[in-house]
């Protein structure tokens, strides 16, 4: 047992220690964390906006069908389906070997991949809490003469919004587990620091665990962060 233990020690010493390599893994962290944001941001304004023209397409009145609706509505539709029916490994292949070969810039290609995949699950969600809240909502909102925008945006986007935070949630933290597979593009990240430094003592073990830790410790802090959210958003609905 003590050997073992001094083994671990050692192989700890090597990967995290020796020579500062615990500012690889913090670089790595930094990265993962920037790609997280860009990738939020793009998949947030992409699911959005295909979120209320899908909605403003299924919300037209009987008889008043606007046909550029229906185009919009056509490609948003063959957008999410083809995203949320294929691996994300292969769209980040496809990126990153086909569309985007000529590109050195991995990690960024990596972002996009990621907004583009999340947008498409993100506009779901958002579709789905749109769809739930009462129509009367939005004919009450014309009827004191807002517009289609104004409604949406003041009135029925902040009931949609308590409904689908638990979701939207699980998708962000989901999108922040999922920086890892950009490695396959050799997009730099934290798994790439890791990577990087068992090449070089060639014991994967405790790379792989520090870098568990460490996103275990980043999701659990966003966890935190939106459950005081809801909680505050709980409490604003008993004011």
């Amino acid at each position: 047992m003590g050997s073992f233990w001094n083994d671990l020690s050692l192989q700890f010493y090597n990967a995290f220690l020796y020579k500062d390599r615990w500012t690889q893994y913090l670089e790595g962290l930094g990265r993962t964390l920037q790609v997280t944001v860009m990738a939020l941001i793009l998949g947030v304004i992409l699911g959005v906006t295909v979120a209320v023209l899908r909605s403003a397409h299924d919300q037209q009145r009987i008889g008043r069908h606007n046909p550029v609706l229906g185009v919009i509505n056509a490609v948003c539709l063959v957008y999410t389906t083809v995203i949320r029916g294929t691996p994300m490994m292969v769209q980040l292949l496809i990126m990153g070997s086909v569309i985007f070969a000529s590109s050195r810039n991995f990690t960024m290609v990596g972002a996009l991949t990621l907004g583009i995949n999340s947008g498409a699950y993100v506009a779901e969600i958002v579709r789905s809490g749109l769809m739930s809240v009462d129509p009367g909502q939005m004919e009450a909102g014309r009827s004191l003469g807002l517009g289609y925008a104004t409604t949406m945006r003041d009135i029925v986007i902040p009931q949609a919004l308590k409904n689908i935070l638990p979701a939207l949630g699980n998708e962000f933290i989901t999108l922040l587990k999922d920086t890892s597979l950009i490695t396959v593009i050799a997009g730099k990240e934290l798994l790439y620091a890791a990577q990087a430094i068992y090449a070089k003592t060639y014991a994967p073990m405790v790379p792989l665990l520090i870098t568990a830790a460490m996103y275990l410790v980043v999701v659990l802090l966003f966890t935190w962060l939106l459950g005081m959210l809801e909680r505050r958003m709980r409490q604003s609905d008993k004011r």
